[in-house]
């Protein structure tokens, strides 16, 4: 999956020491990312590369994390029109791109740019943020308000029943693949109950024996994923929700139409069935 990158390591712990010119600038905009190709690989821009047209550079950043003894830095106000070889590039060239730490690093940077654009007022008073010298967190000055960075849980569900696995599409996105049943936890919900509901209320099926599989950091959608597989209850007649899915359709395990690819749970898990380890 696109967060196991062994032997690189990903330290999220929050040490805001100032950038170097070889510390590495992560530069969004929108739900783009700047980078330059070099053969297969994917580079992020440098300081260094930035350095001559935006002065302040070295005073307005802020610190992410650290890939091995590399330093990441969130660039929010930075110029680079200077950088010819680099572009702008869609979030999803992180699901494939190589090397897949550098990916992983691209698509994790992007979550906390995104927290940190959505907090940038308090949510109590409305007064400017500011960022805490310590730990990873916003504060009001005027109310005192303290905001961390939040991950919504969500599930994803296999449902099984015996050779066969449940598969979806989902309705007006641009992933047309395959997919298993998904949804968010809502409040008061276990994570099983979420697995039943979410279950009932996209193809009105009723599940049994619902059991924890592996989860996922998914900063696509600022989401830990949790997958779940569990057994049909009762009959299999779907009760499609439109809204949600596009189609749901049973396919016995020699006949599920996805191949393996390195991004996602939702694939493990459906790789996992497809080859009867599961």
């Amino acid at each position: 999956m696109i967060q196991d990158i062994a032997p690189h390591h990903l330290d999220n712990a929050y040490r805001p020491v100032p950038p170097d010119r070889d510390s590495i600038a992560l530069c969004y905009e929108g739900c783009a990312c700047l980078m330059k190709r070099a053969g297969e690989e994917i580079i992020f821009p440098r300081f260094a590369d930035l350095e001559k047209e935006n002065t302040e550079i070295y005073k307005a950043y802020t610190y992410l994390f650290q890939v091995d003894e590399e330093r990441y830095y969130l660039v929010t106000e930075a110029k680079w029109d200077c950088l010819s070889d680099f572009e702008l590039e869609d979030l999803t060239v992180f699901r494939q791109a190589e090397p897949q730490y550098r990916a992983f690093a691209g698509i994790t940077g992007h979550q906390l740019y995104h927290w940190y654009q959505a907090h940038r007022y308090c949510g109590q008073c409305g007064s400017p943020t500011k960022p805490d010298g310590k730990e990873r967190m916003l504060y009001c000055e005027t109310c005192r308000s303290m905001e961390y960075p939040r991950i919504c849980p969500a599930v994803i569900i296999g449902v099984t029943d015996g050779n066969r696995l449940l598969l979806s599409k989902y309705a007006g996105r641009t992933y047309k693949k395959y997919a298993l049943l998904a949804g968010y936890t809502e409040i008061g919900e276990t994570m099983e109950e979420t697995v039943a509901r979410e279950v009932m209320e996209e193809v009105g099926l009723k599940v049994k024996n619902i059991r924890y599989y592996k989860s996922q950091p998914w900063a696509f959608s600022d989401t830990i994923l949790m997958g779940f597989y569990c057994d049909l209850d009762g009959s299999d007649e779907i009760r499609l929700d439109e809204e949600e899915l596009a189609l749901a359709e049973w396919f016995e395990r020699e006949e599920i139409p996805v191949t393996p690819s390195r991004d996602s749970l939702t694939n493990e898990m459906i790789m996992r069935f497809k080859n009867g380890r599961i």
